[in-house]
């Protein structure tokens, strides 16, 4: 695995923000010196501001409405990074989808803002993904996974046990659907089929190789296995990669169709969300799934 001191490891807002909220320091500023005119206005400083230690990088002013950048989060006041966007975007037809951060140029697809310990808002860099056909309310549920604690949930689905009883050489039929929805909400972006096509592709590989190598142990094999996924993602999801293996070991482990998975995970985090967790259901994590695995590497596994 990459070591986790030279990227952002996936994972948990809250614990990302605590690591980065202080990193914004006096040499940053002021940012107000290589902008055109026109961007000039969006950054006068506030007169007395210098007394606030963590002063919001745009405005120099204390953070009102406190929001954080996707992917490096430096922390602005919500209303002055939303400004920063559109001006730059006012400059570029098309909009731009992302957004290079003012302190650190990392690109960002959307502002954090709103968090409240367990959920937060966001606001996507020229698009408005409320409205898009192919981002639902359970693909909002699960990017939100992504800056959530899981807790103990892989004790609930005994993931352990899926190693050491040999369950991963059995081949799962949802997890195309799964790879997906998941790689679309991580993304946000809706074409993923290469992605999706390339993890499938270094998973089946990893059954047929394991038959081969049988004598290995389950606990050799799992590392060996999430290794392997990571560097298949890490291309794509960045520092979202580590998570996503997790939660794809989850999911497997879990034996439960997606709908089933995603009910006993929503109920596990306390969470309400009509629209997915509105259908009660007998299954979970104890439970055999209603159809099991039910080939074992079935040579024409590719067809997921």
């Amino acid at each position: 695995m990459k070591d986790p001191k030279r990227s952002l490891r996936t994972g948990w807002l809250i614990s990302l923000i605590r690591k980065y909220e202080y990193e914004l320091n006096p040499q940053y500023l002021p940012l107000w010196l290589p902008m055109a005119e026109d961007e000039r206005s969006l950054v006068e400083p506030i007169k007395g501001s210098s007394s606030d230690p963590n002063p919001c990088p745009i405005c120099l002013g204390p953070i009102t409405q406190d929001s954080y950048l996707d992917q490096c989060f430096h922390k602005f006041c919500f209303n002055c990074i939303v400004r920063w966007t559109n001006t730059i975007a006012s400059k570029h037809s098309p909009g731009p989808s992302s957004l290079k951060c003012p302190l650190c140029k990392t690109e960002n697809l959307s502002i954090i803002y709103g968090y409240d310990g367990s959920s937060f808002q966001q606001h996507y860099i020229n698009r408005d993904l409320r409205n898009s056909e192919f981002f639902s309310e359970a693909h909002r549920y699960r990017l939100k996974c992504y800056y959530t604690e899981p807790g103990n949930l892989a004790d609930k689905l005994n993931v352990s046990s899926y190693w050491k009883s040999l369950k991963y050489r059995q081949q799962n039929h949802w997890l195309h659907d799964w790879l997906r929805r998941e790689i679309q909400a991580v993304t946000q972006e809706e074409d993923v089929d290469i992605i999706v096509h390339h993890v499938l592709g270094v998973i089946d590989s990893f059954r047929r190789d394991e038959v081969k190598h049988s004598n290995i142990s389950p606990a050799t094999k799992r590392e060996e296995f999430k290794l392997l996924v990571f560097q298949a993602v890490e291309p794509f999801l960045v520092g979202r990669s580590d998570r996503f293996v997790n939660e794809l070991e989850l999911f497997l482990a879990s034996g439960l169709k997606i709908d089933a998975f995603d009910r006993v995970y929503i109920k596990h985090l306390h969470w309400k969300i009509p629209e997915i967790s509105e259908e009660e259901t007998d299954e979970t994590p104890e439970h055999e799934p209603a159809v099991p695995y039910l080939y074992i590497l079935d040579q024409d596994s590719d067809d997921n």
